[in-house]
């Protein structure tokens, strides 16, 4: 494998700041809905809602889903951002491990990857 030219650089680029627009999108609405929920609970008036325990714990569910869907949005954005800077820095598409240029194949899936497939293994066996 080959280092990336300027021009796939720039469609990586391209596709990266596609993706991020996206994501921020997603993030904007799960916080615009959390917020006009969470005003309309704090507001007090409950007396034209009919309260039901499930209703409640449903509610609790949904805000909790909605926090945790933003966390792993927010995951992704910071990966994007590090990929863009790899890009700026001249080191994107490179395993940070070794050194070696990280595949196309692997790079047109996970477009922030950082890692060669064997070292992203290792990285995942390291967690677990």
């Amino acid at each position: 494998m080959k280092k990336l030219t300027k021009k796939e650089l720039a469609e990586y680029k391209e596709k990266l700041v596609v993706q991020r627009e996206k994501i921020s999108g997603e993030v904007g609405r799960l916080t615009k809905d959390y917020l006009r929920k969470n005003s309309m609970d704090s507001s007090g008036d409950i007396s034209s809602r009919p309260f039901h325990m499930a209703d409640a714990a449903s509610g609790a569910f949904d805000t909790e889903f909605n926090i945790g869907l933003a966390s792993n949005e927010q995951d992704l954005l910071y990966e994007i951002d590090q990929a863009l800077l790899r890009i700026e820095e001249g080191s994107y598409g490179m395993c940070e491990k070794c050194g070696a240029p990280i595949s196309k194949n692997r790079l047109k899936a996970v477009l922030f990857a950082k890692y060669c497939i064997k070292h992203q293994e290792s990285q995942e066996k390291e967690k677990s």
